[in-house]
């Protein structure tokens, strides 16, 4: 075998190792990363060796790669962010679908199965039992995915009419699997809002004690 033949063979072995080991990565980040320097050497090895439609295949791959590794990235420095601030929920927003809601619509019921959270665009809604109503921007529905029973632990009602956003638990349990560093800050998140609700709901019952033995 010529000099050529033996180049040929072992670029074709590293390329194919490249892909084997691809497929074995079980989270996102690493996997767009190593698909990226796998494009790039295919691009190389197909262009030494005139195979244009692999370079063809991979040049559309290659963009594709790096734009998936960058929205993950975008991802996960929002989440930390929001850990860190005013804990919003906004970084879902690309990942949720819209629904438009009228003034009178009850959009769960208390105790009934929990598959959604949502993100208030605009319009007016209130959680019935609390009598809390949620200011524009807020997410609702968050914790119902955290709970054992997976149960809506109150009813949410539209006062008037606006637009919401949707994103189901599987999405949120997708990216979560996807990107370990994403669950955790999600979890970080989450928590923090839990005790932000507790907190809220201590105040409320501390005022109604108040004015009770007033």
């Amino acid at each position: 075998m010529d000099m050529s033949g033996l180049v040929s063979g072992a670029g074709g072995f590293i390329a194919s190792a490249f892909v084997v080991a691809g497929y074995t990565m079980r989270t996102m980040i690493p996997l767009r990363i190593f698909g990226i320097l796998t494009n790039l050497l295919l691009i190389a090895f197909s262009i030494v060796h005139h195979h244009y439609p692999v370079m063809v295949l991979h040049l559309i791959l290659l963009p594709l790669n790096v734009y998936r590794l960058r929205e993950m990235l975008l991802l996960v420095r929002e989440v930390k962010k929001s850990v860190n601030s005013d804990l919003s929920m906004a970084w879902l927003k690309p990942f949720m679908t819209e629904r438009k809601c009228k003034a009178g619509e009850i959009l769960f019921y208390k105790h009934e199965k929990a598959e959604e959270m949502f993100y208030i665009v605009s319009g007016r809604f209130r959680l019935v039992e609390s009598g809390i109503e949620l200011p524009i921007g807020a997410i609702v529905g968050e914790l119902g995915m955290l709970s054992p029973s997976n149960k809506r632990t109150q009813t949410l009602e539209c006062l008037e009419g606006g637009i919401i956003l949707s994103v189901t638990y599987q999405k949120v349990e997708e990216l979560y699997v996807q990107n370990p560093e994403f669950g955790f800050y999600f979890l970080r998140l989450v928590s923090a809002r839990l005790f932000q609700n507790l907190g809220r709901l201590e105040e409320q019952l501390a005022s109604s004690g108040a004015r009770a033995s007033s």
